[in-house]
């Protein structure tokens, strides 16, 4: 074999190589059309875009997201059974499901129900109007967490968790429902 075949013999697979690597470390997705080309190495940067690109502003300026909700006891599966919250009030005190039930009430927005939302999205202490279509429109405080609902927001997705005392509460299904308006009114404490 000549010089001139076995350069471009060693230029195709170098060339090859390559790009089967640069295709192996890049993923491509598909929302609403319009695709995102990402590597690897610049996934932090896909997963904003994804948490920015699921919200409108409305008229009074605040963010609103459409997602899912389900809703919770404090005796669920893998919970403590106290529903101990993760979120601390504005006091500085605990809140418990237990002992104070599903409802908290804020000093601006009174008497609110207890969420469970991402809280790197969604800090302790915001105060979203939720509705599921379902239930009529209320307020809602964010004072817990969980795997689910930050592993779905990691992945795109709004869906909060709708705090009940247990799980036997029959108004728990009511909360489900995979079309959700969340109108933000305030952000944290």
């Amino acid at each position: 074999m000549n010089q001139k075949k076995l350069f471009l013999l060693t230029f195709s697979f170098l060339f090859f190589i390559i790009v089967l690597t640069m295709i192996l470390k890049t993923n491509i997705f598909k929302r609403n059309d319009e695709v995102f080309i990402l590597s690897l190495s610049s996934r932090n940067d896909y997963l904003g875009m994804v948490k920015s690109y699921n919200y409108v502003k409305n008229e009074d300026n605040n963010l609103v997201y459409n997602g899912k909700m389900t809703g919770y006891g404090a005796d669920c599966n893998g919970c403590s059974g106290t529903g101990g919250l993760s979120c601390r009030a504005k006091d500085g005190s605990r809140h418990t499901l237990s002992e104070n039930g599903m409802y908290y009430n804020d000093e601006e927005f009174g008497e609110v129900r207890i969420v469970a939302a991402a809280l790197d999205a969604f800090p302790c202490g915001t105060i979203v109007k939720i509705d599921n279509g379902i239930l009529e429109p209320f307020y809602a405080v964010v004072m817990d967490t969980g795997y689910s609902v930050k592993n779905a927001w990691n992945n795109g997705i709004v869906w909060m968790d709708l705090a009940f005392i247990t799980e036997n509460d029959e108004d728990l299904y009511a909360a489900n429902s995979s079309n959700v308006t969340y109108n933000v009114q305030r952000l944290g404490w």
